[in-house]
């Protein structure tokens, strides 16, 4: 098991685990970080297990002509991520996160607002940065990923965690994470 940062947003990480799958010959990725909610059913603290990335970025099309707007994990990384969480009694919450290009977007008056539309359309639990890159990655290079996310922060209340707490208190999905191996086939 290996850990590294992969910076922020698709272009990053797009290059970490593309190099990492393809020089290295890691078979694994497993993205946790921290996200922001879009519906009441994820609060402060919950685990969210992406099933799917959705994203309006032309990551996949400019890398290799896929024009799909959602990217999946790998089943079988999400079933070992799901069998971990059941072993450590951490509950997840499942479903398509966003994965964005804009961290800071200009605010509009228009009604529902885009991550309204996100949530309604298209499922979008959660809003991060990097999944959709990291999938398709995975997906185009016969490799898996996955990816877990705390939630930092809502959209729906005016809830938001400090500093200290992303720093020392995201340790659910860590656990899950490291817990993987034991219910991943090799």
């Amino acid at each position: 098991i290996s850990v590294m940062g992969s910076g922020m947003g698709m272009p990053s990480i797009g290059i970490y685990s593309y190099e990492l799958y393809t020089q290295y010959g890691v078979e694994n990725i497993i993205r946790i970080g921290s996200a922001g909610s879009y519906t009441d059913k994820a609060k402060l603290f919950d685990v969210v297990l992406a099933t799917g990335a959705y994203s309006e970025s032309n990551y996949a099309v400019t890398q290799s002509g896929d024009t799909d707007d959602i990217q999946t994990p790998s089943a079988a990384l999400n079933d070992a991520l799901r069998a971990s969480a059941k072993a450590a009694g951490i509950p997840l919450i499942e479903g398509n996160i966003h994965s964005s290009d804009v961290f800071y977007r200009q605010p509009s008056d228009e009604k529902p607002t885009y991550w309204e539309k996100l949530r309604d359309e298209k499922g979008c639990l959660a809003v991060e940065m990097e999944s959709f890159a990291l999938f398709h990655n995975a997906r185009v290079l016969g490799k898996r990923a996955a990816c877990l996310l705390t939630i930092s922060d809502s959209f729906v209340s005016p809830e938001i965690t400090t500093a200290e707490q992303r720093q020392t208190s995201f340790t659910a999905m860590m656990k899950v994470a490291l817990g993987v191996d034991a219910f991943l086939e090799k």
